[in-house]
């Protein structure tokens, strides 16, 4: 028997089912999905390397952002989640630095790791995410080499859930256990991924993204300082009967990257004003007492954007406080201001007034779920999607008139993923 039809035998045992649930949940249909997942994953490989040796199912997870929007850029603080949706790889190691990495729905990709420079004609491109990763990796000292991979992702481009946090984890993950025996650290690795977005890919992301797909579970951190403060926490949203939506307004991110880099910049304009290099080591009373002599040296919008990073960097001890106090009431209106801060002060709602699909969504959404649950802007903004927190006996609904509006498979409804980057044990 070879050793994909014995590893595709082993999906099938209740070890193996086991962890599947641990990962993915157990909605209907979901552990049969799963291993017809994986064992297609195990056949393109076999069809594209049929390697010898051992090949590994390595996977990592898309996030959502539950509170802390574009905090982290500024040293502020986030409550983040990795989710069930995730991106998953049959790797199998190489004796060169060459990367074979065919991904579901896009051309076979190959490129040399014994170059590690950044590639100008590469930024924007999966290419410039796995040179970035290895190239941090190696200058931190660990081993890279290459791999032969076959790939495939739920995180969906635009998604909004982080499809690159997943992709630049997944290869960290994958060159760790091929090359250094799973011995770099959550915090690591989230930090060599946002390396490789921010200096190859030429994204200037803030850490946020990475650290809840790293980490996995449901997590507060605070990025105050150079090793962020990640503290877990624990809420089980269904057995409250709330499920999390994600609504996705078909908006394109295409041409946004001036409008997202803005956000920080801007802050980061008003701390210089003090001296700093970030809002959070500007006190919110400082600032506040500032206001008269700030106006006219940086722009308005730039004001109320540091305006909504103090209020939204003091809400989410607020938003965690209530969790582990079951105050659903307290949560909700928490998580309502904060979208309301993002629209009226953020302002990443919208880059252009004749597209607005997120502000559309969450005028339904406030309209279907007010006193009932809460909705806001999901993640960068601009385009993308809405988080939901919606009751269950109201999903069906619910998912019915977004995607009325949207168009079908708009909504996903999430299972928050108790651990980050992970390899099957088959």
């Amino acid at each position: 028997m070879s050793q994909y039809a014995s590893k595709i035998r082993s999906l099938k045992t209740p070890k193996v089912m086991e962890q599947l649930n641990h990962l993915y949940g157990s909605r209907d249909g979901m552990l049969v999905a799963q291993t017809a997942r994986h064992i297609n994953m195990l056949k393109r490989h076999e069809e594209a390397f049929n390697y010898e040796g051992d090949v590994a199912l390595i996977s990592a997870p898309g996030r959502t952002e539950i509170g802390g929007n574009h905090t982290d850029h500024n040293h502020g603080r986030v409550l983040a989640a990795a989710v069930n949706l995730d991106t998953l790889a049959a790797v199998s190691p190489r004796e060169d630095l060459l990367v074979h990495l065919n991904s579901e729905g896009y051309a076979p990709i190959t490129l040399d790791l014994s170059d590690l420079t950044v590639h100008e004609e590469e930024k924007g491109t999966t290419a410039a995410l796995i040179r970035g990763v290895a190239a941090r990796m190696a200058e931190l000292g660990y081993r890279i080499g290459g791999f032969d991979a076959t790939v495939t992702s739920t995180v969906a481009s635009g998604s909004g859930l982080s499809s690159s946090a997943a992709f630049e984890v997944l290869v960290c993950a994958i060159l760790d256990y091929l090359y250094n025996g799973m011995t770099v650290d959550y915090k690591t690795r989230a930090k060599i991924s946002q390396y490789a977005e921010n200096v190859f890919f030429g994204k200037p992301s803030g850490l946020m993204d990475q650290m809840a797909s790293s980490a996995g579970g449901l997590v507060a951190v605070d990025f105050k300082h150079e090793d962020p403060e990640v503290r877990p926490t624990s809420f089980d949203f269904a057995a409250h009967g709330y499920a999390l939506v994600v609504v996705g307004t078909g908006g394109s991110h295409a041409d946004l990257t001036a409008d997202y880099a803005a956000i920080p910049n801007e802050m980061r304009s008003v701390a210089n004003y003090f001296g700093e290099d970030c809002l959070r080591r500007v006190r919110s009373e400082e600032f506040m007492q500032a206001l008269p002599m700030l106006h006219g040296k940086v722009s308005d919008r730039a004001i109320l954007r540091a305006m909504h990073f103090y209020q939204e960097n003091s809400r989410v001890p607020v938003q965690v406080s209530a969790l582990e106090k079951d105050d659903l009431d307290t949560f909700f209106r928490e998580i309502i201001a904060s979208g309301r801060s993002s629209f009226m002060y953020l302002q990443n709602v919208y880059a252009r007034p004749d597209e607005q699909g997120l502000s559309l969504a969450l005028a339904l959404a406030e309209n279907m779920l007010n006193g009932k649950g809460a909705w806001r802007v999901h993640g960068g903004g601009f385009a993308g999607t809405t988080l939901n927190f919606v009751p269950q006996d109201e999903l069906d609904a619910f998912i019915s008139c977004m995607e009325g509006v949207f168009g079908d498979r708009c909504c996903h409804a999430l299972d928050i993923r108790p651990v980050g980057a992970n390899v099957l044990e088959l």
